[in-house]
């Protein structure tokens, strides 16, 4: 008998459960359907039958009947131990969760009147980002009348982008927001050292 309820036969017609948590699922006298489709623990199909009967036969073979397409016509429900899939399925989420790459997004910023020395420095940090796997958001700030000077903020950009070309791609064409001209670029996938792996210090 499935560990995750505990099961009390009155009259032999009767039972109740108590669940381990709070089960929010349609699991058991929770599923109101009159009739589903039923698939035993094997996957073998037992046809369109009644709930009531549906209960029955999860109870006989020790298990639990679970709503697995509430919204299909009829329902479908299978027979199995809920605890177990429920155990199953939080430790995928854990695992999936865990294995999620984590992207870690650094600005580099200048202005349309940074010279050249300063560009150069700033593009070998940014090659450094994107070598660790990092994101690079490329701002350039526009200061007063600067903005009446777009060519030039456009040109002073596009010399920096020229610098770390061979190692970023940009997400979607740069835009103007507020006072910054800007573009986040990411790392082309042939440059990422060691798989992006950093030391926490790295991080920081």
């Amino acid at each position: 008998m499935s560990s995750w309820r505990k099961l009390i036969i009155n009259d032999g017609n009767t039972r109740q459960f108590k669940a381990k948590g709070k089960a929010q699922e349609l699991v058991n006298e929770r599923i109101r359907f009159k009739e589903v489709l039923l698939i035993g623990p094997d996957g073998e199909s037992f046809g369109k039958v009644n709930i009531k009967n549906a209960l029955q036969k999860s109870l006989e073979l020790g298990l639990d009947l679970y709503c697995v397409s509430p919204n299909s016509n009829p329902p479908v429900c299978k027979i199995l131990d809920y605890g177990k899939y429920k155990f199953d399925k939080e430790k995928k989420e854990r695992e999936a969760k865990k294995n999620q790459k984590k992207t870690i997004l650094k600005e580099i910023r200048f202005t349309a009147t940074t010279d050249k020395h300063d560009l150069d420095t700033k593009a070998r940090a940014s090659i450094e980002f994107l070598k660790k796997g990092y994101k690079v958001k490329v701002s350039v700030f526009i200061k007063g009348r600067m903005m009446q000077r777009m060519d030039m903020v456009k040109q002073t950009f596009n010399t920096f982008l020229d610098l770390i070309k061979d190692y970023s791609t940009a997400d979607k064409e740069p835009e103007l927001l507020g006072k910054d001209y800007t573009v986040t670029l990411s790392p082309k996938k042939n440059i990422i050292v060691n798989g992006g792996k950093q030391n926490a210090k790295d991080e920081k």
